[in-house]
């Protein structure tokens, strides 16, 4: 059975919890550590030399990086659906993955950190605003998409996409700042509320 390290805390590792749930594929999940590449052990090492979660152990294969991990999972275990081979259909998925773990991510992380985990490295008055301005600004671009698309990011139809964008969307509401209005967006993470995979490892309580 697929074994997944990583505790559901993780933003990365509810990609890969979500990604099976979709796929209705069995999994063990174990909870190793996010963020503890000063305390890791050499056991995890040997699996994941970045010290990082998740990763996935697939009968004798290991994979560490989540979007890398959602992306093998589709392609393995059925996800055609989600990820379809044709190769225009999948590049655009794969341009929306890339941008929420390159561009998406980077924008809420400082503000994120202050807000919500409190980190006492992460409290400056104007890195905060600044963070929250950019968030902000990734949120409108998001919203665009979504408004021509009408339904999901990618599309029409859920694709694996929106695996990783829903969960960035779940904590842009999730953290006590302003939030302008984006109706699209809104909109989107009220349609993926028809997904038990999203209320399951998104829509949780966790941010």
């Amino acid at each position: 059975m697929l074994q997944i390290l990583g505790k559901i805390t993780s933003i990365n590792v509810r990609k890969v919890l979500w990604t099976c749930a979709e796929l209705q594929l069995p999994f063990e999940q174990e909870d190793w550590g996010a963020g503890f590449r000063s305390t890791a052990t050499d056991e995890f090492l040997a699996l994941n030399p970045n010290a990082t979660v998740p990763v996935i152990k697939d009968g004798g294969f290991v994979l560490w990086e989540s979007n890398s991990i959602i992306r093998y999972l589709a392609s393995r275990y059925g996800g055609a659906h989600l990820y379809p081979a044709e190769p225009l259909a999948r590049a655009r998925i794969d341009q929306w993955i890339d941008w929420q773990i390159a561009e998406l991510n980077r924008a809420w992380s400082y503000a994120f950190l202050a807000l919500v985990r409190h980190s006492p490295a992460h409290q400056d008055a104007e890195a905060i605003e600044a963070s929250s301005a950019n968030w902000a600004r990734h949120i409108g671009i998001l919203n665009r998409q979504l408004e021509a698309t009408g339904a999901f990011v990618a599309g029409p139809e859920f694709t694996l996409a929106d695996i990783p964008i829903g969960l960035s969307v779940n904590r842009w509401f999730s953290t006590p700042l302003a939030h302008p209005s984006f109706p699209a967006v809104s909109g989107y993470f009220e349609r993926l509320a028809a997904r038990p995979g999203f209320l399951a490892y998104c829509r949780n309580g966790t941010p």
